[in-house]
């Protein structure tokens, strides 16, 4: 096995790990966000998305004859939902919810943009499978970062309304 491949398969293996993390946040988003109910509906569906890309990676590490890295898996899964409690007891959980969602997003996309040249390099044809992939965190991405705005005022609200 060349370099370049063993590095592509640990790649993928890190976002696999990565997209548990995110499954993890977007369950806990979609239970809980009940007060607002576009991001619920979002997360829920970004969640789908999610799961998808998780069999996606899944598909892609048997065909080179490797599997998800289960402890990277369970450790990211597991931060996910310390981060989760940690944004329930505050106040203001959607915006951090929605924060940690900016912050995931990006960082999702860079990654299949980093695995898109390692497949490339490596010989590997998943590309349009990648690119779904990326398409999708393209789009949650750009959603939050429209959203940002209107969740604050609604947060807003909502606490000034319980304070009145």
């Amino acid at each position: 096995m060349t370099a370049a491949r063993e590095l592509f398969i640990t790649g993928l293996k890190n976002a696999h790990a990565m997209e548990r993390q995110a499954q993890e946040m977007l369950e806990r988003q979609s239970e809980r966000m009940t007060d607002y109910p576009e991001l619920k509906a979002k997360a829920h569906e970004h969640l789908l998305e999610t799961q998808e890309q998780l069999r996606r990676l899944e598909t892609c590490l048997e065909q080179l004859g490797s599997s998800p890295a289960t402890l990277k898996d369970a450790a990211l899964a597991l931060g996910a939902n310390m981060t989760a409690m940690g944004h329930a007891m505050a106040d203001d959980e959607v915006l951090k919810n929605a924060f940690a969602s900016n912050a995931l997003e990006h960082f999702e996309i860079a990654a299949y943009k980093s695995l898109l040249i390692m497949a490339d390099r490596a010989g590997v044809a998943v590309r349009s499978v990648l690119e779904q992939s990326l398409r999708e965190e393209e789009r949650m991405a750009e959603w939050v970062d429209k959203n940002v705005e209107s969740l604050t005022l609604q947060y807003m609200q909502k606490e000034e309304r319980a304070a009145a």
